[in-house]
């Protein structure tokens, strides 16, 4: 209970946070390149980036913590690429050369270095795409045959595929029509349509109506996209010709593109005409020829043959709508269709069904007692023999049965029966009312087809005292079949009876499928033969008797189980352990599959030796103890563990080596340029990885150099420091401008030197940010010495100046100008006229100061200067934020303003005391009116203690006044309750 409550008394009172040094976790930003249209904001307040179909895609995924966060994009609705989905794009740069509509869904950026939460930003790409438009005409004729022109209507359907949605235009010749502009023209959009299709309905068609019409679509150009458009030619003539033919609904399609000329001839849908029926029957090994004929169509077109569902055979050909086969196959059956389309009307279409002869696969059963009350053979029951042939086409097969070679007359006591609900489609039985000694004897069914020169006989079906049922078993000795991997196994059930039926094989355990993709396979003697085995065909077979070519009666099973053995699989094959000198680690090698699973031997060698002091092994795992680590004792150990079958090994790499450091690379403006020498200087900034796993870093060894050259520049650099997350810093100078150069880092320990890491210095024009000397941000530079817009936030700062300010301002509110008073200095603003509303918000956030305190959780002293303006009867909140870059910390409130503060600039120091790198947020909240614009100017950041305020002399109070009372700082007499609490 006391431990408890000096838990809460100590979490009350103030005191330094726990930082974690340099390291924060990762946080991400997207942001769009190459050849987009827009970015905008959709009504879920989701980014949109919208590009041109065929443009390329760049999206770029901007990333910031310590250590360097690794990237990896995926995406949702629809595929980036054929592989995207199945293999995620691990770069920070994700670019689609000729992006594609269906590439178009919801991309994510995913930023994670272990330090916190993944950090996932995402952006919605949309694809924008305008097809060419399709025009096809429908006419209809009332059966009055009337008036030439009151009688009939066309009407004009225009399809499009587009993204956005298009809009369609209809004009004749060049005006443009519109929906009930006279009581002959109407346009509508048809229900259960497929893309978007507008209908032009022209009816009863009168003299004025035989004129050139166009259907326009448009997505309002878009992504630069320009409008189409399709035209149709409606004549006289062209009607005239039509209204001469018979039927009911006719169509007609005349388009041409908008620049084209346009077509006067007639126009009718293609017509076909077949040499052949419906249904082909031929004989394998013949040659046919099929004529599909177009014997009609305006414009003319051909025709097109198909083969469903596989595609045309190899021995085939078509040519000017004849179709010719070689030497038909059986596999050569199937659908052939001929089709002529010429955009008029329906596409014309003639099926021919081509089925070639064949007699395949016989098969008998023998049911001994129809009613399944008996599996034997008696005299005085009934007795069914049944009959049947796998057959093209199946319904003309024609079956004979024959006794002793000679052919079987029907009688009252021995039928011949083509259909039998418990048996397949045409088979022929032949069926004994009461068997009689006589009818003991050899029987045998003939099967054929009508112009097929070939027939088919089933195996001899000896009827007689010897025909028994079968029986299936498996030997003693082969109950367990146990090979290696990679061998044959054969397993073996023995089956009994006369005749002998097939043996059907199944797996018993698994749902898994032969080597060769069957799940059933048949066998003649009982026997399954299994070539190359894996461990993944372990497992119970089943055997079980056939129902044809044997009895028809329910099954005989037996099982078989199959042990295949393969060699161990350890873990783990291969580990990195680092750890300080004189230190005991003990080395397993675990082994968690194999057949037997049983460690048989195990051998330790360290760099290829075998050790003498090998411990006994153990039935799943091995051990090795190192009682003290040394330089002469690191290095390589492997552990070989063996089951009798084969060996696996496991690799202990075993060192006092120091991990890599790792590169900060978020530093604040680390280029200082000296343009006056051409040279710069580079602020490089590290921290090291895991440094308690080894002896303490003593130095660092830095190599620089320029690329592709061999001069090296080496420094060292002393490690005063060992603790995770301190920030080693060393500034290069006196490099060239604009010379990129790279640089090499090694830590150096006890040990010996330790794993190097490496990066590029690239120079880049430094920015003016404000940093920690006493310069000051007056945002006259266009990118706001670094200042970025919060994504999350309602509404953005705008950077303006009296000069760029505009006329449409709010009177009564708001600087005229900037802080200096000079008409071309700029500073940031929000504006709360509308589409502002009541408590929208505005956040700024400064680029990220660095903690520059060698010590975990120790304050560094920073003083913020800013001004502000707060002028106007609508002013809302401006509120100043510290943002620390550590896990899970929340935005801190270290100042807030409310309501009208005066038509002046007014300045305000504030001191904080930050853990961790940082950032200063200033958020605007909108109030309650037009008259509430807001700014700051003269931003800095400096580390040191801010100026005290002059305080004017106060009258002092009695010593019992309540001028005495704490007014401010921490509620102490919450701590003297406790006190209290704890005394009692």
């Amino acid at each position: 209970m006391m431990e408890t409550l000096w838990l809460l008394l100590l979490s009350l009172l103030p005191g330094s946070s726990r930082g974690q040094g340099a390291y924060a976790p990762a946080q991400a930003q997207i942001i769009h390149a190459g050849q987009a249209c827009v970015v905008k904001e959709d009504n879920m307040s989701e980014r949109v980036y919208t590009i041109r179909e065929g443009d390329t895609l760049v999206l770029q995924c901007l990333i910031s913590g310590h250590p360097r966060p690794q990237v990896r994009w995926t995406k949702t609705a629809g595929s980036a690429s054929e592989k995207f989905q199945e293999t995620s794009i691990y770069n920070e740069t994700l670019r689609i050369e000729k992006v594609q509509r269906m590439q178009g869904g919801r991309y994510y950026c995913k930023a994670e270095n272990g330090v916190g939460v993944p950090a996932i930003k995402s952006i919605r790409v949309d694809v924008q795409y305008l097809d060419e438009p399709i025009l096809t005409i429908h006419q209809t004729i009332s059966d009055v045959r009337g008036s030439f022109y009151q009688e009939k209507t066309v009407f004009l359907r225009c399809t499009v595929s587009s993204n956005p949605p298009a809009r369609f235009i209809w004009k004749r010749e060049t005006e443009t029509l519109s929906h009930n502009q006279d009581n002959g023209v109407d346009i509508y959009e048809p229900l259960y349509t497929q893309g978007e299709t507008k209908v032009l309905k022209l009816k009863n068609l009168r003299p004025q109506d035989f004129a050139n019409y166009t259907c326009q679509v448009s997505v309002r150009n878009v992504c630069e996209i320009r409008d189409k458009s399709i035209t149709f030619c409606l004549t006289n003539r062209t009607g005239a010709a039509w209204w001469g033919r018979t039927g009911g609904d006719k169509k007609l399609y005349r388009s041409k593109k908008s620049l084209q000329s346009p077509l006067k001839a007639e126009a009718a849908p293609p017509v076909l005409k077949m040499t052949v029926n419906e249904t082909l029957v031929v004989n394998p090994g013949d040659n046919i020829t099929i004529q599909c004929t177009l014997t009609g169509g305006d414009p003319p077109t051909k025709a097109v043959w198909s083969h469903s569902p596989k595609p045309m055979p190899p021995n085939s050909i078509s040519k000017g709508g004849n179709l010719t086969i070689w030497n038909i196959r059986n596999e050569d059956s199937g659908y052939y269709n001929c089709t002529a389309i010429n955009n008029v009307g329906n596409p014309a279409k003639k099926t021919v069904n081509l089925l070639v002869r064949s007699l395949r696969n016989i098969t008998y059963q023998i049911t001994p007692d129809p009613r399944k009350e008996s599996d034997s053979i008696q005299l005085g029951q009934e007795l069914k023999i049944s009959c049947h042939v796998d057959a093209e086409p199946q319904d003309k097969v024609q079956y004979v049965w024959y006794k002793n070679q000679k052919l079987i007359k029907t009688s009252e006591r021995i039928l011949i029966t083509r259909v039998d609900p418990e048996l397949p489609l045409v088979t022929s039985s032949l069926e004994f009312t009461e068997l009689r000694f006589t009818d003991y004897g050899t029987y045998m069914c003939e099967a054929s087809l009508p112009n097929l020169p070939i027939t088919l006989n089933s195996s001899e079906i000896n009827i007689s005292a010897e025909t028994v049922p079968p029986s299936i078993s498996v030997p003693r000795e082969k109950l367990v079949i146990t090979v290696k991997e990679g061998s044959t196994a054969e397993l073996q059930c023995e089956v009994r009876g006369k005749p002998l039926p097939p043996v059907l094989w199944t797996r018993v355990d698994k749902e898994a499928s032969f080597p060769n993709g069957e799940t059933l396979i048949e066998t003649l003697d009982g026997k399954l033969k299994l070539e190359n085995v894996t461990r993944e065909m372990s497992g119970a077979y089943k055997c079980q008797t056939a129902t044809y070519n044997g009895f028809n009666i329910n099954p005989k099973d037996a099982a078989v189980q199959l042990n295949v053995q393969f060699p161990p699989v350890v873990e783990p094959k291969f580990q990195d352990i680092r750890l300080a000198m004189k230190r005991s680690v003990t080395l397993r090698c675990n082994m968690v599959k194999g057949s037997p699973v049983k460690v048989a031997t195990a051998v330790w060698r360290f760099n290829g030796k075998l050790l003498g002091d090998s411990p006994a092994e153990q039935p799943e795992f091995s051990e090795y103890k190192i009682n003290s680590t040394s330089r002469d004792r690191s290095g390589p150990y492997e552990c070989s563990i063996s089951n009798d079958v084969g060996s696996d090994s496991c690799v202990f790499q075993v060192t006092g080596r120091a991990y890599n450091p790792e590169f900060y690379y978020d530093t604040l403006n680390p280029i200082v340029s000296y343009k006056q020498t051409k040279n710069y200087s580079y602020l490089l900034q590290w921290t090291q990885k895991d440094p308690g796993a080894v002896d303490p870093v003593l130095r660092y060894k830095l190599e620089l150099k320029p690329p592709n050259m061999k001069r090296v520049a080496s420094f060292v650099v002393a490690s005063p420091e060992t603790r995770r997350g301190f920030l080693y810093e060393f500034r290069l100078t006196d490099l060239q401008i604009p010379q990129n150069y790279e640089v090499k880092i090694t830590p150096h320990t006890d040990f010996g030197p330790g794993d190097s890491a490496s990066r590029p210095l690239r120079y880049k024009e430094p920015v003016n940010y404000p940093s920690q000397s006493d310069s000051t941000c007056s945002f006259d530079d266009e990118k706001i010495c670094g200042f970025i817009q919060d994504k999350t936030d309602t509404f953005d700062w705008i950077r303006q100046s009296k000069v760029t300010q505009s006329f449409r301002r709010s009177m009564n509110t708001g600087p005229e100008m900037d802080r200096s008073g000079t008409p071309k200095g700029f500073y940031m603003f929000i504006e709360a006229s509308k589409p502002r509303v009541f408590g929208d918000k505005a956040r700024l956030i400064s680029p990220q100061y660095n903690f520059t305190s060698k010590v975990l959780s120790q304050k560094t002293i920073h003083c913020v200067s800013f001004y502000y303006h707060m002028y106007g009867r609508h002013i809302g909140n401006l509120t100043v934020y510290l943002s620390l870059k550590t896990i899970g910390a929340p935005d801190i409130p270290v100042w807030s303003k409310k309501g009208n503060q005066g038509n002046k600039w007014q300045l305000e120091n504030l001191q904080v005391t930050p853990t961790a790198p940082f950032h200063i947020v200033f958020e605007c909240s909108i109030g309650r009116g037009v008259e509430g614009d807001m700014a700051i100017d003269d931003v800095s950041v400096k580390k040191e203690a801010c100026p005290k305020k002059q305080i004017r002399p106060t009258k002092v109070a009695a010593p019992s006044s309540s001028a005495c009372r704490p007014v401010s700082g921490f509620p102490i007499w919450l701590v003297s309750f406790l006190l209290f609490v704890l005394l009692r």
